[in-house]
């Protein structure tokens, strides 16, 4: 995950969300984020772990917009 653009609370706040979802995995998602913007990338095994890191995220305080780029990869 890159720190560059996420103040820490909010880098924070996404990573427990992520963690904490026991649908997404969390190594192999990516976040970007600015002025409450959210982008996800990375590569997740079904569209279900796409939705719910999505989900995970929505509910961060600080988040305005999320940028669901997670690629499903059935292999």
């Amino acid at each position: 995950m890159s720190t560059a653009t996420l103040t820490r609370p909010l880098f924070d706040q996404i990573c427990t969300a992520l963690t904490s979802n026991p649908h997404v995995p969390f190594q192999d998602v990516r976040v970007e984020a600015a002025d409450g913007r959210v982008v996800l990338t990375g590569s997740v095994k079904t569209f279900f772990q796409k939705q719910m890191a999505q989900e995970a995220v929505r509910r961060v305080d600080g988040v305005q917009q999320i940028e669901n780029l997670l690629q499903v990869n059935w292999t």
